[in-house]
């Protein structure tokens, strides 16, 4: 009987002392500032994963994916498993609004709540769940109340 063998690796690449820490919604903009493709930003929709370390510092941060005018998909275990293979202890989920519209939609609502149940039970919780516009300006579901 035959079976493949699964690893997992993570290397860090940036170094302890340079990691970025998160403390606001305003500090997750600042750095989704230099993820979001500019030129992409008001054309398609992105989705982002921000994942954390017990200090609330980037460990590092993937794209979930790529959708259409008005949606892309964010799948939970891809999302999970980008968060343990990490080791995360906590993540945020971004993703953009190319129409501008920075009110959170009902799929947007509903795909947080499902990571957040989730999450819970791994105890790898969301800390928030940004929306950034082509101006990058940005909605927290955090600062919300949402989560």
């Amino acid at each position: 009987m035959k079976a493949s063998e699964i690893k997992i690796v993570y290397k860090a690449k940036v170094k302890a002392k340079d990691r970025i820490t998160i403390n606001s919604s305003k500090s997750i903009h600042e750095f989704l500032r230099g993820v979001f493709d500019e030129g992409t930003i008001g054309y398609t929709e992105s989705s982002y994963l921000i994942m954390l370390n017990r200090k609330n510092e980037i460990l590092g941060y993937t794209k979930l994916s790529e959708g259409g005018v008005s949606s892309c998909i964010i799948d939970a275990k891809v999302v999970f498993q980008y968060g343990l293979k990490a080791n995360a202890s906590a993540i945020i989920l971004a993703h953009n609004h190319p129409s501008g519209n920075m009110m959170a939609s009902q799929a947007d609502i509903s795909i947080t709540e499902k990571i957040k149940t989730v999450g819970r039970a791994l105890d790898l919780p969301i800390l928030d769940h940004i929306i950034m516009s082509p101006e990058y300006k940005y909605y927290s579901f955090a600062d919300e109340g949402i989560l």
